[in-house]
């Protein structure tokens, strides 16, 4: 719309411009012709008497004489009519000697001196004033067409671009939407292609798009639901050997093992057969969740001899975008790593830190470190023959919440990984 009005603007001030001189010049030469008119009545007049009287009724009777525009030099040098200006004075000798009509400007428009051959010798002089009012008269007409045409150019050119503009728009607009809305798991929107063919072309893209992750959804759950059924089998057998073990510590450990097994594979196959509609924003407090996952893994950290400590910086809920058991897996991949990456007695010091532009997990240890940080958090990959998950796990995590993970250095010469979170809500509001 803008290029619209632009263009129209430029286009008119090309073509009205010279419209509103030629209209100007028009009045003009208007004016102009209308003086020699009179001139002529008035010329007419002379050439038939010299009567002063009937002259001066000749010159009451036009338009010019009435508003005391003209005046008649006679050939004896008297004049009749209005006053003679001294710009047509000084000019008489020069038209009486050519006998052609001569404009001279002067004080508020121009005179037009016309020349009269009289029958008895001699010539007379008709002077007719014409104003600079008669002159542009039609000025402000000029310039109030040039105007409305303007602007009707310019609300018909918008109009015209609006329209157009809207047929690309909108099926822009309905192609973003359909994109959000498959981004926030409403795998079943579809586009109806529309608009230019780019933007149809683009539509139909985004639904076979939907249409191949639906149906590679569909496959991953069904090849997870299949694996985690053939999982129960031997988990089952596992289990009543477990049962069939003598009484004791080991015994029980093995069977919480198993049974902490069976709950995760029925928990996959569970998820597996869920139907995929968006789910609501999750909401964890980070800070209890950290609480909790520390404790969990004291038990562990006590037996291999370890310095376990936790400690936040403020009693309020740290409330972020992640899901609690996410949130909980993130931070067991953390933990489990400095007991099975730091050697038995090493320390560890587990830190939530809030601040005013979100909340920091610290975890700190004094194993030996980890020396390329962004080798290790590429995903499968390991120095130490585990999988490779556990940071990538916490990264995904952390950057699902608008956040980010840190590797570096601890106090204690060993590795320190920082998730830093944006708060999902300010501290000190109730928890939704």
């Amino acid at each position: 719309m803008l290029v619209a009005i632009a263009v129209t603007a430029m286009m008119a001030v090309v073509f009205l411009v010279p419209l509103a001189s030629l209209l100007v010049a028009t009045a003009e030469r208007a004016a102009r012709s209308e003086a020699e008119r009179q001139a002529y009545l008035i010329g007419s007049a002379l050439l038939v008497t010299t009567d002063r009287g009937t002259l001066n009724r000749a010159i009451a009777q036009t338009a010019a004489g009435r508003d005391h525009r003209v005046a008649v030099s006679m050939t004896d040098g008297s004049v009749l009519g209005a006053n003679l200006a001294p710009a047509a004075a000084a000019a008489l000798p020069r038209v009486r000697a050519a006998g052609t009509p001569l404009t001279v400007p002067t004080d508020g428009g121009e005179i037009l001196l016309s020349p009269v051959s009289m029958p008895q010798g001699g010539t007379a002089v008709v002077a007719v004033y014409v104003t600079d009012a008669q002159l542009h008269q039609s000025l402000p007409l000029a310039l109030a067409i040039c105007a409305v045409s303007t602007v009707l150019l310019v609300a018909v050119a918008v109009f015209v671009a609006d329209r157009l503009a809207t047929g690309t728009v909108r099926p822009t607009k309905r192609l973003a939407a359909a994109a959000h809305a498959l981004g926030t798991g409403a795998l079943d929107t579809r586009v109806r292609p529309a608009g230019p063919p780019e933007i149809m072309a683009a539509g139909q893209a985004l639904n076979e798009l939907a249409d191949r992750i639906v149906a590679l959804l569909a496959a991953e759950r069904e090849m997870v639901a299949d694996l985690s059924h053939r999982l129960r089998t031997p988990l089952t057998a596992l289990r009543f050997s477990a049962e069939a073990l003598p009484a004791g510590p080991d015994r029980e450990q093995i069977l919480d093992a198993a049974v902490s097994l069976e709950r995760e594979v029925d928990a996959l196959i569970a998820e597996s057969r869920r139907a995929r509609t968006p789910r609501p924003p999750a909401r964890t407090d980070v800070a209890s969740a950290v609480a909790d996952r520390t404790r969990f893994w004291s038990a562990l950290a006590e037996e291999q001899g370890r310095h376990w400590a936790f400690h936040r910086t403020s009693d309020q809920p740290a409330i972020v975008a992640v899901a609690e058991k996410d949130l909980d897996a993130a931070l067991d991949a953390l933990l489990g790593n400095v007991i099975r990456h730091t050697p038995p007695g090493a320390a560890a010091h587990i830190q939530v830190i809030q601040a005013a532009a979100g909340v920091s997990v610290v975890v700190d240890d004094a194993g030996p470190g980890i020396a390329a940080p962004a080798r290790a958090l590429r995903r499968g990959t390991s120095a130490t023959g585990s999988t490779g998950l556990g940071l990538d796990i916490a990264r995904r995590t952390v950057e699902s919440a608008g956040g980010r993970l840190e590797i570096g250095r601890s106090p204690a010469g060993g590795t320190r990984v920082r998730l830093v979170f944006p708060y999902a809500q300010k501290p000190g509001q109730p928890v939704a």
